[in-house]
């Protein structure tokens, strides 16, 4: 059991205090709600583009880590599509430290040319190496394209297109800070050894008398997918590779546990079904794993792999499709759930003996609605059956709802086509 208060400041902004006297350090982890989700589909890569001109200093700051490094202290950042997360590690006597300077750049970050443009060019070039320049970088541009339509998860948290970053304007970028960079569109996690009473104190003497202004929620809609989708594209890359994509609940849908499990039943290390069945009997595969996104809104459950070059791309789907229709129809054992959950458990206690991961849980659960899940997890990882994960696979592992991306060396182009035509005419 995780132990938190709650408390609301009348500027909207949300604190989350977590006691932990075992530790000499207090984490002080703050959540914008907005993430790449948020964006104008002609404006993207604006909210990763934050995550580095948060950096750039504030009205009374030039310099967001010298200080906190002075203080023994040590921090980072992360963006995803729903969120925007930032975190600081520091000494519980040097506490007032990271509240001063999170205050100061909520709401008086320095934005000016030089700090845009310096960031700009960081995050080009992020783009540029990680998927541009990089063997399967673009993969995630193109399975998101097929697999949402109207959903703003359509692109990546990196941006739609390199261009849109290059593009912004300095009026752009205080728009959007204004925007969603308030109080009230954020969550504060104090956690560590600071008693209630004084965390409460002193982010009410640093953050209290910030003004901000209500942030509107957006509710993102997306339609049923009702017929298969297949894309090939051709690519300077080593191995043919596959990616078999299918919507899946939210979040906060009771069926994320049960697509989780799932997941790791499927590809969960050496032993797991995928592994066990493509690499090792069949040889089809170097290496093939199935994952979820874990979004908010609707998610996405994936299975990909990296062909044999003695295999080919039609036996390979072939094979991931068997192994898909197998756990649709044959119930888990409960051996094999059993082992699931354990690890699972295992993982998450591993997980939550990390105050950083704590917080960082608790700021993510309390945007979901209510930091109180954090503690549901167990009972819920441990109410998934066999009889759920079938009806569950069947559900989501359908035909006709899947989003099939070969991603192929260019020589694979005449074999694939040929594959193709012969499939039309079976």
């Amino acid at each position: 059991m995780i132990d938190f208060t709650r408390e609301v400041f009348d500027n909207g902004l949300t604190l989350i205090h977590h006691y932990d006297n075992t530790t000499p350090f207090v984490v002080v982890n703050t959540l914008y709600k907005v993430g790449a989700k948020h964006e104008d589909e002609h404006k993207t890569g604006f909210a990763h583009l934050f995550e580095h001109l948060m950096f750039s200093g504030s009205k009374h700051f030039s310099d967001f880590d010298k200080p906190l490094q002075e203080a023994g202290g040590e921090n980072n950042a992360f963006t995803c599509n729903d969120y925007t997360n930032y975190y600081d590690t520091v000494p519980a006597i040097n506490i007032e430290t990271p509240l001063c300077l999170e205050a100061d750049r909520m709401v008086h970050l320095n934005i000016n040319k030089k700090s845009l443009e310096v960031q700009r060019k960081v995050v080009c070039e992020e783009f540029k190496e990680n998927y541009i320049n990089q063997p399967y970088g673009n993969v995630w541009h193109i399975l998101r394209e097929m697999v949402y339509e109207k959903h703003p998860y359509r692109w990546p948290t990196i941006g739609k297109e390199l261009k849109h970053v290059e593009d912004a304007t300095l009026e752009d970028v205080k728009a959007f800070y204004a925007r969603y960079y308030q109080p009230s569109n954020a969550i504060l996690v104090v956690a560590g050894n600071i008693e209630k009473v004084k965390a409460s104190d002193l982010v009410k003497t640093y953050f209290g008398d910030l003004k901000g202004i209500p942030v509107e929620t957006k509710i993102f809609e997306e339609p049923e997918q009702t017929a298969a989708k297949e894309m090939s594209v051709h690519e300077d890359v080593p191995l043919n590779a596959v990616y078999v994509a299918f919507k899946m609940c939210e979040r906060l849908h009771p069926d994320y546990y049960l697509a989780d499990v799932t997941s790791d039943i499927l590809s969960n290390g050496t032993s797991s079904r995928l592994h066990q069945r493509l690499v090792k009997e069949e040889k089809a595969f170097v290496e093939v794993e199935a994952y979820i996104t874990a979004s908010d809104d609707i998610g996405m459950f994936v299975v990909e792999g990296k062909i044999s070059e003695q295999t080919s791309i039609q036996k390979a789907t072939d094979l991931i499709w068997q192994e898909l229709e197998k756990i649709k129809e044959e119930p888990v054992s409960e051996s094999e759930l059993q082992k699931c959950k354990n690890k699972m458990l295992t993982y998450m206690n591993f997980s939550e003996a990390s105050l950083l991961n704590r917080a960082i849980s608790l700021a993510h659960y309390e945007s979901l609605g209510d930091a109180n899940m954090i503690n549901d997890e167990e009972k819920n990882y441990d109410a998934v059956t066999a009889d759920r994960i079938r009806e569950f696979t069947q559900k989501t592992f359908s035909r006709a709802r899947s989003n099939t991306l070969f991603y192929l060396k260019k020589e694979a182009k005449q074999i694939l086509h040929h594959q193709q035509h012969s499939n039309d005419h079976t």
